[in-house]
């Protein structure tokens, strides 16, 4: 069975009885899980469930009783901030998401496909009794659990309780994927913390009169992060004392200290001075011929793994001039990582692939997810959810929301980036991940990443493109020559090992 989907019309989408790869919904972003549509040719990467894909264009609802409403996609306005700000917020619960909507365009009015279908009477875990909406009379109302103000409550007549359909979801224990143990729902006046307490979801004020926390690790989380789709991990909870076991088993080692077998195998060793083995010579599966450990670097050359200007210790392949450093070597297969939901693999790709977290054109190794067919560049999987920037004085946290979020050095807006806790600073992946220091193959001296402008003078060029700068935004200077040039000048737009390419080099962060 095929359907002719409107918001991907350039394929057929094709029926399945019963899907399992949990992936976001295209329409409500909730998980997929049984009958559902998907896009064969895009490899599944627009997935609906069999309901979403299925919903009338047009609806008469009781909420706007005056004009029909249209279907539509938030992300037709991903570029224009303005109007996504307008249409992303329902009128119904007063959130922002990029879940399908329906919209009266006369009117400004604006409804959530889920606002759309509430029932009228629900059963909830955060209250005792059942809980009553009106008859699509929208009232305002202040929430009786989350302390927000709505426009359509669900209320108890016996208690005189009213809250939002959203909270009145929430279940009293959950799991997400970036902690090890249960979230319990708890009022926020329990949570002793010097401030106010901060969501490590998302990584901003928690201002809601509850919220889910783990007591053991003192870990806090607003109730609608801890619900999105690629935060709750739905397991049996159980169950979840064996799930950590087996995990922690199959977990990669950060360290990387011992070649994976399945990718890597020593092919000679030799001892050193302190007696610990060396692998002098591997056979990777990055590359057809054994590599040998070497010392000698040559000039202006890059890791076919990583990109980054080759370091010692390294190996190489000289007749193929393929070079691989120690660390990328040792590498694991599998790997997990907060920023993602399923296991990644390692594989390499000599050709460009985008990487789906700094939005940039890469090759070498990366990590791939074979259920979502994402691809990330090894240099955003090396970085951990908390890391240590040389341009900001606090730690930064991985914040993933349902909204985009400016980075505060380039100012493009995306939905995982990391975030200060203390003053809001963001810095994306593509920024994290700029070197501090790097090379020019048009130039002799090495340059340095600067954060701020290098004098008063009031007017910034780059003196490869000749083009203005932007004065806020980082870019590499070389001293010695006062020197200053983008970082896609210096680096390229399209991040390559080549030697024929410029290179996009991990070291302007530390984890």
């Amino acid at each position: 069975m095929e359907l002719q989907h409107w918001w991907h019309w350039k394929h057929l989408l094709v029926f399945n009885e019963d899907e399992r790869s949990g992936r976001p919904c295209n329409g409500c972003f909730e998980p997929v899980f049984g009958p559902s549509y998907s896009c064969k040719e895009c490899r599944g990467r627009y997935i609906h469930h069999k309901s979403c894909a299925e919903l009338p264009l047009g609806l008469h609802h009781p909420s706007h009783p005056n004009h029909p409403l249209i279907l539509f996609g938030i992300n037709t306005y991903l570029q224009n901030k303005e109007e996504f700000d307008k249409f992303s917020k329902c009128d119904v619960c007063g959130e922002k998401s990029s879940e399908y909507s329906y919209c009266c365009y006369r009117c400004n009015f604006n409804i959530h496909i889920k606002c759309s279908s509430l029932s009228l009477t629900i059963q909830t875990e955060v209250h005792d009794h059942q809980l009553t909406r009106s008859i699509w009379k929208l009232m305002k109302f202040t929430c009786d659990f989350c302390g927000k103000e709505g426009n359509l409550p669900y209320c108890c007549v016996q208690c005189d309780f009213g809250i939002h359909s959203r909270c009145a979801a929430c279940p009293r224990i959950l799991k997400v994927y970036r902690h090890n143990h249960l979230l319990h729902l708890t009022p926020s006046l329990q949570v002793h913390q010097f401030d106010s307490p901060i969501c490590l979801l998302c990584v901003q004020k928690v201002d809601t009169l509850w919220l889910y926390y783990c007591s053991r690790c003192d870990f806090v989380a607003h109730l609608y992060c801890s619900m999105l789709s690629w935060n709750w991990e739905h397991i049996n909870l159980q169950e979840l004392e064996e799930e950590q076991t087996t995990e922690s088993k199959s977990e990669d080692s950060e360290l990387h200290q011992s070649f994976d077998s399945e990718i890597c195998k020593v092919k000679k060793t030799t001892v050193g001075e302190d007696g610990t083995e060396i692998a002098t010579k591997i056979k990777h599966f990055s590359h057809e011929h054994n590599l040998k450990l070497t010392d000698e670097i040559p000039n202006n050359t890059k890791c076919n793994g990583c990109v980054q200007s080759i370091l010692s210790p390294f190996y190489s392949c000289a007749p193929c001039s393929f070079f691989l450093h120690k660390s990328c070597s040792k590498l694991p297969k599998i790997k997990r990582h907060p920023i993602h939901t399923h296991p990644l693999t390692l594989n390499y790709q000599q050709d460009s692939f985008f990487c789906v977290t700094c939005a940039q054109c890469c090759n070498g190794l990366k990590y791939n997810c074979q259920i979502c067919e994402y691809n990330y560049n090894v240099q955003c999987i090396l970085l951990s959810d908390t890391l240590t920037h040389a341009c900001h004085m606090h730690r930064l946290y991985l914040s993933s929301t349902s909204i985009r979020q400016k980075c505060s050095s380039c100012s493009s807006e995306m939905y995982k980036v990391f975030r200060c806790a203390t003053c809001d600073f963001v810095l994306d992946f593509k920024c994290a991940t700029l070197p501090l220091t790097t090379w020019y193959n048009q130039h002799e001296h090495p340059f340095t990443l600067y954060y701020t402008p290098e004098d008063d003078f009031g007017e910034y060029y780059c003196d490869i493109c000749e083009e203005e700068r932007d004065p806020k935004q980082w870019f590499y200077y070389c001293a010695e020559c006062s020197f200053p040039a983008h970082h896609d000048c210096i680096l390229g737009k399209i991040q390559m090992s080549s030697n024929t390419y410029n290179d996009h080099q991990l070291g302007g962060a530390t984890q």
